[in-house]
């Protein structure tokens, strides 16, 4: 047993050796196999981030924004991209004064109206014309209740749309379009002015005489036959609503004044130029408003016939006052 156990333990103890295996050359492969490709590392491909966009400078936009509207304010004489600039600019910041008192389209309106009063007389007959809305928004607001209850109220809670705005203006865009077109020349440049700021003292007088005499007339006559009527008929007129309107016009007349658009001679003209107009006004409403075969003549209507009658006299009450002087 012992014997039998040495050749064991005088040979090797490690295992046999492998037989090699020949490597698979390209020349060693059998007929019509293909080589195999290597295999190529896998090599993570990291996509470097897009550059951030540049943000819009908001400073220095609002402060070119800002140089723009300084410009347009400041440029003498204005011009119309000038006139048209500082308008959107008042516009809007005024937005919740004039939501109150007009319509969009009224709005739409009036817009081009600021741009042609601020084109052809610049900032000071654009403050006049501010003030006549104010005034004019105010007082038609004014017992709105009491006015919608008798049904003799504005239309809409009292925003005037773009008939109303052109039937009170439409005189004072034809003197500013004469300015800017420097028709007749400087000899009538100062007629032009004072046409234009008549023209709005008629307006703000018709306005606030009507609207407190609805609110406040105690008796209204028709002006015809002073027969005692209902507030709000066409051509009727009260004691507080004259009075009302003729301290109305002596206001604006003095804004015009205090901005250097007129004189003192000019103001006192375009008070009486107004009033004059003004009970023009109430004998057409008397006499030919609702009327048949005058249903055309609508109170925008009328209000274009006012307000030029208003301008087209104290023009020709001036060229007789300086014809009187000289």
């Amino acid at each position: 047993m012992a014997c039998g156990l040495l050749p064991l333990l005088h040979g090797p103890l490690s295992s046999p050796p492998r037989p090699l295996v020949p490597s698979r050359s390209p020349s060693l492969l059998a007929p019509g196999t293909l080589p195999l490709a290597p295999r190529r590392s896998r090599v993570s491909r990291h996509l470097s981030p897009a550059p951030p966009r540049a943000l819009p400078d908001i400073a220095a936009a609002a402060a070119g924004l800002r140089d723009a509207v300084a410009g347009a304010f400041q440029a003498s004489p204005p011009t119309w991209s000038s006139a048209a600039t500082t308008n959107v600019a008042i516009f809007v910041a005024g937005t919740p004064l004039l939501l109150s008192g007009l319509s969009a389209s009224g709005i739409a309106a009036a817009y081009v109206l600021g741009t042609l009063t601020w084109r052809a007389f610049g900032a000071r007959a654009y403050l006049l014309v501010a003030a006549y809305f104010v005034v004019g928004t105010a007082v038609t607001k004014l017992k709105i209740k009491q006015k919608e209850a008798l049904g003799v109220a504005e239309k809409k809670g009292g925003r005037r749309g773009p008939g109303s705005v052109i039937g009170s203006s439409a005189a004072g865009c034809v003197c500013a379009l004469l300015s800017v077109y420097n028709v007749g020349g400087g000899a009538f440049a100062e007629l032009w002015t004072l046409g234009f700021v008549a023209s709005f003292c008629t307006k703000l007088s018709d306005t606030v005489s009507s609207e407190i005499g609805k609110a406040y007339g105690r008796t209204t006559y028709l002006v015809t036959t002073f027969k005692i009527v209902p507030r709000g008929t066409e051509g009727a007129v009260s004691v507080e609503g004259t009075l009302a309107g003729i301290v109305a016009s002596t206001f604006l007349a003095g804004i015009g004044y205090i901005l250097g658009q007129v004189n003192l001679p000019q103001g006192v003209l375009c008070v009486l130029a107004s009033q004059i107009a003004n009970f023009g006004e109430s004998l057409i409403g008397a006499t030919l408003q609702d009327k048949e075969g005058f249903e055309w003549l609508n109170n925008d209507v009328v209000n274009v016939v006012n307000i030029s009658a208003g301008a087209v006299l104290a023009a020709l009450m001036q060229q007789l006052l300086v014809s009187w002087r000289s």
